[in-house]
Formats: structure tokens, C-alpha cells, sequence
């Protein structure tokens, strides 16, 4: 492809040069905030040579050109664009004003549980490992081997409101730091661990109020929430408190209020609001079985679409850490979800005789396949509309499998192929046959319907 012939093409699709209000690319994707997205000619881009896809997402213009190519169009498109390249928070600040309330909050979620992600995943992998240590009998449960990897795989959730607290912190505005702190003092060793108290937890008498010494280990809403309110005094306090003694009072004003605050009735709420929500997925899931599979399975895949699918780490991360639960049993769901786009995704490829078309769907479907879904999507399956439907029909028949044979995860962020390595280890054979489930129905639903799968 001639890359500047497709950057000067490109411009006056986008609404011309007074309509950029910013740019940046990614990996794979040239990222655009527009001063008006009604200007954009969405299908006349997607005809461009070297374009796999168009879309709006989280207030940004998101076109698809793939790795090593999207930077050589963005160096035209700059030039010709007179234009230079934002930085990705700049970016998303700039996108973020687009947004909508609900939209806002799920991108809030996403830049808080993102960052720890690796912590989770390394630690849903360890619990495998030790499960199948435990299962197969490697090691005895007395063995240094066996304490040691138990002791890897439970850090993360032990710690949980710790790594929160600081990147709420770095969201809401606050010190990081201090946002550690509290989540320091959330789950001190003074208090009853939260898995540890059906053994029995003792209260202390804070003027007459009797509080309950329980830590809050694995936890995500009282740290969520006492953060925000620690980041609001934080940035108060710093208003009022002389420049010479901002150093040493707003830290000690800062840490001992929101202490007190969290401990007497930010914490008891956040946990009662994180128990509320995981007893009314569980109870769902329990009570309605497959029909909730079903139901979950087949919407996933449109609620991406909005964005607000970020914001479910947040309740999978606290499914994974409530004692009473322990597993996340929504990600397998999602995964049926992201692989059904791929079945679809592929299908059009031997329907279409569209050179274009046929290079676009065979990587946006292996991609759909290890978990990433935008360019299966974005790129081939809403342009046809009836791909689309094909995958929520095929991720709802993978939902309710994986749901009736309860199959559950250890950790959070691996969908797909890779989500294997996370599945507990009694699940492993059902989980593949609800890839098998969703990929098959959607290949063949979306075989089957007829559609245009041309280019025009």
C-alpha cells in the first residue's frame, strides 16, 4: 500500500484538518478524538487500501490498520494532518469528555483494575498449579514446596486493597502512596483475616460502638470507596493548609480521618455492597442455571460495544476474593462470548469474494480466538450485522454450557485460548467444549444466513 496516498485519502473522511482534535496510534490502531464524530464517513474508510476496520470507542475514533503498518500511516498522516502526536493519557482525557456518566465510571473501573491484572492472572496461574499439585498428589501438603506456592498463589488477594488503593488513588486525584496505606491499614495483621472468621473475630468499643475487628482482605468495594473519599479530604485539605505545613499536616490529617472513616462505616458498607452483588450474581446463576449462561452469554459481546464491560473487573475481582465464593465464574462466560465472534468472524471469510475482506477476517478471527475482539468485531462482524447476531446466538449456547457444568476461573483478564491456563483444573474438558459450542454455532449461524459480504 502507498502509505501516503492513504493518509491524504483519510483526512477529508475524518472531517478535514479543523475536525483532529488529537491523535496518537497504539499497536495496531490509529486513535483520533474528533471535534465533531458526525463528520466521519465510517464506510468510505473502511474501503481504504490497509484499513481492517473502523469504530468508535470510549470517545475516541479507532481505526484499525495493524502492527508495523498504523505507525508508518500515522507519520503521513501527521504531515499531512499538520499535526503532532498526543500522548495516550492526553488522549484519553480528551475522549473522556465525550463520554457519558455510565461510560465514564466503566473507563474509571478499567484504568483501576488494568494495571494489577498481571498481580490476579500470575496468581490465578499459581492456584492452578497448586490445585493440580493438591489433585495429583506432587507434593505433601506439609512440604515446604507446597506452603511456598501456597503462599504465592494467595499474596495478590491477600494484599488486594493495597494495590487497589493505590491505582483508586492515582485515579481519584489523591497520593497513591497514601492510597496504600489504607489499604495497609484495611487489612493489618490486627484484624481477623477475611477468610479466617468463621473461627471467630473480636470488637472493639469506639465510644460505645462496637467494631468489629475483621480485615478486609480480597475485598474491592471498601478500599474503592474509601479511597475516594481519602483522594476528596486530600485535595480539601490541601486548599486550606499553609504551603509550609502542607508536607506534614495533610498526610497525618489525611490518613488519621479517613482511618476512622473507613473502619466505622465506609468498610462495613463497601463490604456489604460487595457481598450484595456477588449473593445476587450467585444467586442467579445458581437459581436460573443455564438460562443465566444463556442470558449473560448472549448480551456480553453488545455491552462491549459500549464500553461498559470494563467496569466488570471490579465485581469479578471481589467473586474472586469473597470467602464464600472464590472463583470467577463470569469470565468463562465472557470467554464463549469473545470466541463465538471469531466462529462468526471466519465464516465470513468462505462467504465473502472479497480479497479485502478475506484478509481482514482471518487475523481479526485468530485474535477473537486469544481474547482480543475489537477487529472481529468492529472490523467484519457489525459491518455485516448478521455475523454479529450469529455470535451472541453462538455465545449464548457457550454461556449456558459453561454455566450448567459449572465452570469456574482463578483469576481475571484471560479469555479465550489462553483462558485455559486459569481454569480450575476439574473444569478444563468443559471449558473446551464451550469453545468448541461457541465457535461452532457462530461459524455455522453465520454461514448459513445470507447477507452482502462485499466490500461495497
Amino acid at each position: 500500500m502507498n502509505y501516503h496516498t492513504t493518509a491524504t485519502a483519510l483526512l477529508p473522511l475524518l472531517g478535514g484538518k479543523e475536525n483532529i482534535a488529537s491523535a496518537a496510534h497504539c499497536a495496531t490502531r490509529l486513535r483520533l478524538v474528533l471535534v465533531d464524530d458526525s463528520k466521519i464517513d465510517k464506510t468510505a474508510i473502511d474501503r481504504l487500501d490497509g484499513v481492517k476496520g473502523c469504530f468508535s470507542n470510549a470517545g475516541q475514533i479507532q481505526i484499525i490498520f495493524g502492527t508495523g503498518i498504523v505507525n508508518k500511516v500515522f507519520a503521513e498522516f501527521s504531515k499531512v494532518a499538520g499535526i503532532t502526536e498526543t500522548s495516550k493519557a492526553e488522549l484519553t482525557d480528551l475522549a473522556a469528555q465525550k463520554l457519558n456518566p455510565l461510560q465514564r465510571v466503566a473507563r474509571l473501573l478499567s484504568n483501576i483494575f488494568v494495571p494489577i491484572i498481571p498481580a490476579i492472572v500470575a496468581s490465578g496461574l499459581l492456584m492452578g498449579l497448586l490445585g493440580m499439585v493438591r489433585t495429583y498428589g506432587w507434593a505433601n501438603p506439609d512440604s515446604a514446596i507446597f506452603i511456598m506456592l501456597d503462599m504465592f498463589s494467595s499474596a495478590a488477594f491477600i494484599i488486594l486493597p493495597v494495590l487497589i488503593g493505590f491505582t483508586a488513588a492515582r485515579e481519584f486525584g489523591g497520593n497513591p502512596y497514601l492510597g496504600a496505606t489504607l489499604g495497609g491499614i484495611l487489612t493489618h495483621p490486627a484484624l481477623t483475616n477475611a477468610w479466617g472468621v468463621a473461627g471467630g473475630f473480636k470488637t472493639m468499643d469506639f465510644f460505645g460502638l462496637d467494631v468489629a475487628m475483621i480485615g478486609y482482605q480480597g475485598t474491592v468495594f471498601p478500599v474503592l470507596l474509601a479511597v475516594w473519599f481519602m483522594s476528596f479530604l486530600e485535595k480539601r485539605l490541601r486548599k486550606v493548609i499553609p504551603n509550609a505545613l502542607d508536607l506534614i499536616l495533610t498526610p497525618f490529617l489525611t490518613v488519621i480521618i479517613t482511618g476512622f472513616v473507613a473502619l466505622l462505616f465506609i468498610g462495613p458498607a463497601g463490604r456489604a455492597l460487595g457481598d450484595g452483588i456477588s449473593f445476587v450474581l450467585s444467586t442467579l446463576i445458581d437459581q436460573a442455571g443455564w438460562l443465566a449462561g444463556l442470558v449473560f452469554g448472549g448480551t456480553y459481546s453488545a455491552i462491549v460495544i459500549t464500553g461498559i464491560h470494563h467496569s466488570f473487573h471490579a465485581i469479578e475481582a471481589g467473586l474472586l476474593g469473597n470467602p464464600n465464593i472464590g472463583v470467577n465464574f463470569l469470565l468463562p462466560i465472557w470467554s464463549m462470548a469473545n470466541v463465538a465472534q471469531g466462529g462468526a468472524c471466519l465464516a465470513v471469510y468462505f462467504k465473502t469474494r472479497d480479497v479485502k475482506i478475506k484478509a481482514i477476517a482471518v487475523p481479526s478471527a485468530l485474535s477473537a480466538l486469544l481474547g482480543i475482539t475489537e477487529a472481529a468485531i468492529f472490523g467484519i462482524n457489525l459491518r455485516f450485522m448478521k455475523p454479529f447476531l450469529a455470535a451472541l446466538a453462538g455465545g449464548a449456547l457457550g454461556g449456558a454450557w459453561v454455566v450448567a457444568n459449572h465452570v469456574g476461573m482463578t483469576a481475571v483478564g484471560l479469555t479465550g485460548i489462553p483462558g485455559i491456563a486459569i481454569v480450575q483444573a476439574n473444569s478444563v474438558i468443559s471449558y473446551l467444549i464451550g469453545l468448541v459450542i461457541a465457535f461452532g454455532a457462530a461459524f455455522i449461524i453465520s454461514f448459513v444466513l445470507k447477507y452482502q459480504t462485499d466490500s461495497e
